[in-house]
C-alpha cells in the first residue's frame, strides 16, 4: 500500500428492518417496512397529556383516557420542528422501546427513516442526528423532508384510474408533482423535480389544523359556551362540522341572523347549514356527535342556565357561520389580521420563481396531503381558486390520496423496500462516529441531487 493511503472501511449492510416516523405536531405515523413486508402504520398522538385527576398519558395511552375536559397538552413539536426532545424522547422510548411497548424495536438492528419540516434550521437538524446516534443508537438512519417521501407513491392513482405500478422496475419519484401539505401547524407548498425539491420555489403558509382550532376555540367562547380550557373537544368538534364553502358570500347571508328585533326566517336552519353537536359528558358518553339542527331545542338550552331538568339532560351547541369561517382561512389569512396570502396565491407565488415552461407540468400534478385535506369541499374550492388565478392555456388538475394523513408514510415505506436506494441515502452509525453530525447534515442536504 502506497505511503499515506488508508484503506477504506466497508460500510456494513443495513439491518433488514427500517422503522419509519412520520413524526408530526398532532400525531405520528409508525410502522415497519423492508423489502418483503411492510406493516400497516400505526397513528400515535405526539403528546404528553394530564387531565383534571392529575393523571398523565404518553402517546398511545391517550386511547384510555375518558374524560378530556381541561386536559393538558405538552407537545415536543412546535411549528413542525421538534423543540422538545426531552418530551419527544419520552413519547418514542413508550412507544418503540419499553418491553410493552406497540412497536417495539432494537435500535442497534433497526434502520430509521424520520421526516423533517422543509427548510428546517441546521442546528434544529444536528442536534437530532445527535440523538438518534448517541442516545437511542440507531444502526443506520434517513432524515429527509416529508415532501420527497411523498415523490415515492404512486402518484398517477391518486388522479386517475392508472394500473398499478410494475414491482419488478426500479423505484423511481414522481417525475413532476406540486406537493401541498396541510397540516396541525402550517401549511407548505413544495415543487418537486424527479424527486428534488425545489429549494428557492417553496412557500409556506402558518395555518393549519391547530390556529384553525384556536379560531373555533374562540368563535365558541364569544358566542356560546366558555370552551377555552376544552381545546381537545373543540378539535374534534372542528373535524367533524367545518366544511369550505363553495359560495362563501351566499353562506353568510343564509346564516346572517337579521337586524335586531327583526329575526330573518331562514336563520333558524340557515339552509341546512345550521348543525347542532351534542357534547359529551364524560360518564355516559365521551364522544360527542353532529346532527340537523333542531330550533325546539332552543328552549331547553335556556332552561339550562338556571337547572338542568330530566327533558333537558343534552348539552347542544348549534355552529352556523363557524362551520365554513373558520377553514375559510386557509384562503383569506387577512380575516385574522395574518399579512400572508391565501393557499391558492401562494402557489402561484411558488410558480413564479420557477421557468414558465415547467408550470403546465407542476399545475397538472398537485397533490394535497395532510389531515387538512379531509375538509369537505377543500379540493374542489382550492382547484376553482388556482384555475382561476393560473394561465388560460394550462390545464389545472388538484388531487389528493386515498388517505392523506398517512400518504407521506406510505412514500418512505416504498422507498424502505429498495434496499440499494436506501442504502445509498442513508447514514451508518459508524459513518456517524468516523465524519461527525457536520458530515451528516452536508451528506442529506446533499443527497436529493444525486438521485
Amino acid at each position: 500500500m502506497a505511503p499515506g493511503q488508508r484503506k477504506k472501511k466497508s460500510a456494513s449492510a443495513l439491518p433488514n428492518k427500517t422503522l419509519i416516523l412520520d413524526n408530526g405536531a398532532y400525531t405520528i405515523k409508525a410502522g415497519f417496512s423492508s423489502p418483503s413486508a411492510t406493516s400497516e402504520p400505526k397513528i400515535i398522538p405526539n403528546c404528553i397529556a394530564r387531565d383534571r385527576d392529575r393523571k398523565i398519558y404518553t402517546g398511545s395511552d391517550l386511547e384510555k383516557c375518558k374524560d378530556f375536559g381541561e386536559i393538558n397538552f405538552r407537545r415536543p413539536v412546535e411549528k413542525g420542528y421538534i423543540v422538545n426532545w426531552e418530551a419527544q424522547k419520552e413519547i418514542w422510548e413508550h412507544e418503540f422501546f419499553e418491553d410493552k411497548s406497540p412497536l417495539k424495536c432494537d435500535p442497534a438492528e433497526t434502520s430509521l427513516i424520520l421526516t423533517e419540516a422543509p427548510n428546517a434550521l441546521p442546528q434544529l437538524q444536528m442536534h437530532c442526528d445527535q440523538m438518534v446516534f448517541e442516545e437511542f443508537g440507531f444502526a443506520s438512519y434517513l432524515r429527509a423532508p416529508a415532501p420527497i417521501f411523498s415523490a415515492y407513491n404512486d402518484i398517477p392513482s391518486h388522479f386517475f384510474k392508472a394500473p398499478p405500478r410494475d414491482a419488478t422496475k426500479p423505484l423511481l419519484p414522481a417525475e413532476i408533482i406540486l406537493l401541498i401539505d396541510s397540516g396541525y401547524s402550517h401549511t407548505t407548498i413544495t415543487p418537486l423535480l424527479q424527486g428534488r425539491p425545489l429549494q428557492s420555489a417553496i412557500r409556506r403558509l402558518d395555518i393549519g389544523g391547530k390556529l384553525m382550532t384556536n379560531y373555533l376555540t374562540r368563535l365558541i367562547s364569544l358566542r356560546q359556551y366558555d370552551m377555552r380550557n376544552d381545546i381537545h373537544l373543540v378539535n374534534e368538534i372542528k373535524e367533524a362540522t367545518v366544511y369550505v364553502s363553495r359560495d362563501f358570500k351566499a353562506d353568510m347571508e343564509a346564516t346572517w341572523k337579521g337586524p335586531k328585533g327583526d329575526r330573518r326566517e331562514i336563520y333558524e336552519t340557515a339552509g341546512g347549514i345550521a348543525k347542532d353537536y351534542v357534547l359529551p359528558d364524560y360518564h355516559k358518553s365521551s364522544k360527542g356527535y353532529v346532527r340537523d339542527h333542531d330550533p325546539t331545542n332552543t328552549g331547553k338550552l335556556k332552561k339550562m342556565q338556571t337547572g338542568k331538568p330530566a327533558d333537558a339532560a343534552e348539552d347542544i351547541l348549534t355552529l352556523r357561520s363557524e362551520r365554513f369561517a373558520v377553514p375559510e382561512l386557509l384562503f383569506n389569512p387577512s380575516d385574522i389580521g395574518m399579512r400572508q396570502s391565501g393557499i391558492a396565491q401562494l402557489v402561484m407565488e411558488s410558480l413564479s420563481c420557477l421557468p414558465f415552461g415547467l408550470w403546465p407540468g407542476f399545475l397538472a400534478n398537485i397533490l394535497v396531503v395532510g389531515g387538512n385535506a379531509n375538509i369537505e369541499g377543500f379540493i374542489w374550492r382550492l382547484q376553482v381558486e388556482i384555475r382561476a388565478l393560473a394561465p388560460a392555456e394550462c390545464y389545472v388538475r388538484v388531487g389528493k390520496p386515498e388517505h392523506p394523513i398517512i400518504s407521506t408514510w406510505n412514500g418512505a415505506a416504498e422507498l424502505a423496500k429498495d434496499a440499494s436506494l436506501l442504502s445509498k441515502m442513508s447514514v451508518t452509525k459508524q459513518e456517524y462516529e468516523e465524519h461527525g453530525s457536520g458530515w451528516v447534515q452536508r451528506k442529506f442536504n446533499e443527497y436529493d441531487k444525486e438521485i
